[in-house]
């Protein structure tokens, strides 16, 4: 890591370090508290909070529990230097930050996972992993744990799809703690934010069906309520319809699928059921925009059972990609890669106490498959 990149609780450890080695706290004085800290130097609870434990640990305080933070009585030797440049020990316990995702696929998640993988690596920044598996649960006890024992200083978010917030992600964005969010942003929460024009993305997208002649096509997804990226995606689909004059009668919706992504094998037998009843019920569809990759694959397989696979357009977002992997459908592909990247680069400035932007948006490519 760069020498020059000091961290906020290094700040405030150093910032304490300077009070004890100038004699404005001696032995056995009172260090301001977390909250203290906080509200002085406008940081969260939490980085207040790791300065205090570093400090403790360096063995210049002394935490009393019911009391507060006394400065010690046996100092010992005070480190040389209080510019805020780590001890070794200091660096490993400091330089840690954590990926909370649904879980990666080739389709989606792998090359995200690998860009932030890589970019912290070039960083200095050890990488905690931890999969929610698509459970909003499993994702608010991932968050409590990693950041109520302190044993990360940032986190990065892919959040799970849901009806409502996480809890523990809507108190860390309320902190200000270091937080940024991958491929989709919180309606209303002032969060950094990374992640693909997705009204923008489908509309190209769906304009692509219309202008080839497909006068009914349909959006299918998971639910879109209060997942950015399906709502944006929707709305763009809507967008083309809008763009072109044409008015509802073309427009066809099953917005209520579970084997989208991170893609529940247990969802695949439902989402193929309610496609079958979906198009035997809109017989002129022969267009579908599909929120992700998982979901276009059933739509094949159903309208190859219906035998009305030919002269029918698929189309979705993303595709698994490789030197020997041929992309089956017409399908927006995101960037991974610099979605993970500036990822890591916008939790380091927060880190460093530079202000970041809340939303960051990452060029997309639509790859055209011939058929």
């Amino acid at each position: 890591m760069n020498p020059q990149r000091h961290l906020l609780y290094e700040r405030l450890y150093n910032y304490v370090l300077d009070d004890i080695r100038k004699g404005s706290l001696r032995s056995g004085d009172r260090v301001p508290s977390e909250k203290e800290l906080a509200r002085k130097h406008g940081v969260s609870r939490i980085t207040s909070m790791r300065a205090l434990q570093n400090l403790e640990r360096a063995g210049l305080v002394e935490r009393i529990r019911g009391k507060g933070t006394f400065v010690a009585q046996d100092l010992g030797r005070l480190p040389e230097t209080s510019d805020g440049e780590r001890s070794p020990r200091s660096r490993r316990q400091t330089s840690r930050i954590a990926f909370l995702l649904p879980d990666a696929s080739p389709a989606y998640g792998l090359e995200l996972l690998n860009a932030i993988e890589e970019r912290a690596g070039e960083n200095g920044l050890s990488l905690v992993l931890k999969r929610s598996r698509g459970e909003q649960g499993e994702e608010e006890r991932a968050v409590d744990a990693l950041i109520g024992s302190s044993s990360v200083d940032g986190l990065i978010v892919f959040p799970v799809n849901g009806e409502f917030y996480n809890a523990s992600l809507l108190r860390l964005a309320l902190s200000k703690s270091p937080l940024v969010f991958v491929d989709r942003y919180l309606k209303g929460i002032a969060a950094s934010s990374v992640y693909t024009d997705n009204l923008a993305a489908a509309k190209e997208l769906t304009g692509y069906v219309l202008d080839k002649g497909h006068k009914h096509v349909a959006f299918v997804s998971s639910p879109p309520a209060n997942t950015s990226s399906i709502e944006d995606r929707l709305h763009g689909y809507r967008a083309a319809f809008s763009q072109r004059g044409l008015g509802l009668e073309g427009q066809h919706l099953l917005t209520d699928l579970t084997s989208g992504f991170p893609n529940p094998e247990s969802g695949i037998p439902a989402d193929h059921d309610a496609i079958r009843e979906f198009l035997q019920k809109h017989e002129s569809i022969t267009g579908f925009v599909a929120s992700e990759h998982p979901i276009a694959l059933i739509v094949r397989d159903v309208l190859r059972e219906l035998d009305r696979l030919e002269g029918t357009l698929i189309t979705c977002f993303d595709s698994p990609r490789g030197q020997f992997v041929e992309p089956r459908f017409t399908h927006v592909q995101q960037n991974e890669r610099e979605m993970g990247r500036q990822a890591v680069d916008l939790l380091l400035a927060q880190l460093e106490g530079r202000q970041t932007p809340s939303q960051s948006i990452v060029p997309y490519e639509l790859v055209m498959v011939p058929g």
